[in-house]
């Protein structure tokens, strides 16, 4: 039997309320044990919380049945007052009922896997709500959650399941107790499986952007105005700003939410030939980041050592300074931010076009490895008896579609997934 859990699973500190979940089969238990009863389930109920003949607090207490909750456990929530000491008297009152831990980091959403209330990328897609700092980010990990992937696997996993079937038939009965000819329907699930999947596979890298973010390089030569430029935008002095060329030697970050996009600003030093070894490996540290950048906005033109690519920026600096046409900024003034702004947006929105609701490297990995065991079978389906072989392959595509949900062969990613969950989740 599983050990009861619990844990504060809202932020520690000061707050108007904070809320203490206990899951496990003595969670109804503890709640009579701290309140004198257990409310019914899912209707919230004020109670005093008490230990020892002590009332540590009044809050409101909501219980959920086995099978009904986060979990999948029977669960009690205790909604109290958000101090520390608070917190604290009752979290040690729960530790005294002996029947009862302290949760491990993420151990509440693993037991939602191990119940089935989640599969492995609804968990996935709760870790990325957690971590949200954009719109884009937000909607993205909220159709993770919602089970999207999994029921898209599921059709296919289906169809897979029809497609073994049909050949299984053929090597358990002899050609002439098998009234049609399987392959022509084995051939026609398994053409579609493979655009479909080929499909999803590719677009996983625009989606992971969404959810990792974009890097966008502010490229030029010394002097050009990237520093002021970007504590324009960041809205703070995150730059050293001098007149004395090459006064930026590392990359500066600065991450902001750009139209729903996380986006991250690299400011770095200005490309020119330079006998400063500091200031060289400055240079050889821009150059390295900016060819990794999703966009890279050149302010004055491309130098030597660095050219513009199809869908950078080209624009022209210090416009308060140097009148004339096409896109200009003025890092000093604002003029022209705004209009960089949007065109930064649409080409990252440019980037993402098409993007899947795939959203990790993992789930990319496990898409290639069954696309590759179905083309197999195309191959396969040519030839005389090999049957039994096309119909293990199949077997093998199936099982990639299982680790992709978690229902095999993830024992190892589950350590590494979860360590990223705060202890009340």
């Amino acid at each position: 039997m599983a050990d009861t859990i619990y844990a504060t699973a809202t932020a520690r500190g000061r707050a108007g309320v904070a809320v203490i979940r206990v899951s496990g089969p003595a969670a109804h238990e503890v709640c009579r044990l701290l309140t004198g009863d257990v409310p019914p389930p899912r209707r919230a109920a004020m109670r005093n919380i008490s230990w020892c003949d002590e009332v540590l607090d009044q809050g409101l207490v909501i219980t959920f049945e086995e099978g009904g909750s986060f979990t999948g456990e029977k669960v009690v929530e205790f909604q109290t007052h958000g101090s520390l000491a608070v917190s604290a008297a009752v979290l040690r009152a729960l530790a005294e009922t002996g029947l009862c831990r302290m949760a491990e980091a993420g151990e509440f959403t693993r037991r939602a896997l191990e119940n089935g209330v989640l599969d492995l990328t609804q968990v996935e897609g709760l870790a990325d709500l957690i971590d949200a700092e954009t719109e884009a980010q937000r909607k993205q990990a909220l159709r993770t959650l919602s089970g999207q992937i999994g029921q898209r696997v599921e059709g296919w996993r289906v169809r897979l399941i029809r497609a073994a079937a049909l050949l299984e038939a053929t090597i358990d009965f002899s050609e002439e107790d098998v009234p049609v000819d399987v392959t022509v329907e084995v051939r026609s699930l398994l053409a579609g499986l493979e655009v479909e999947m080929a499909v999803e596979a590719a677009a996983v890298s625009k989606a992971e952007r969404i959810r990792d973010g974009f890097e966008v390089a502010i490229v030029g030569a010394p002097n050009a105005g990237k520093s002021t430029l970007l504590n324009r935008l960041a809205g703070r002095d995150a730059a050293i700003t001098s007149e004395i060329a090459g006064t930026t030697r590392d990359v500066i970050e600065v991450r902001m939410d750009l139209e729903g996009f996380a986006v991250t600003l690299l400011d770095t030093a200005g490309l020119r030939e330079s006998d400063d070894p500091v200031e060289r490996e400055g240079i050889r540290r821009a150059i390295e980041r900016a060819e990794d950048a999703d966009l890279r906005v050149f302010l004055g033109g491309g130098e030597g050592q660095l050219r513009p690519r199809p869908g950078d920026l080209v624009v022209r600096a210090k416009a308060d300074l140097m009148p004339g046409t096409g896109l200009a900024v003025s890092g000093k003034t604002g003029q022209g931010v705004d209009e960089l702004l949007g065109e930064i947006s649409t080409r990252l929105s440019e980037k993402v076009v098409g993007a899947g609701i795939m959203v990790r490297e993992r789930h990319r990995l496990a898409l290639e490895q069954g696309l590759q065991a179905i083309r197999r079978v195309h191959e396969m389906l040519t030839g005389p008896h090999l049957a039994e072989i096309a119909a293990e392959d199949l077997r093998r595509a199936i099982r990639a579609l299982d680790a992709l949900v978690g229902r095999v062969d993830v024992d190892e990613l589950l350590g590494e997934i979860f360590s990223s969950f705060c202890i009340g989740k």
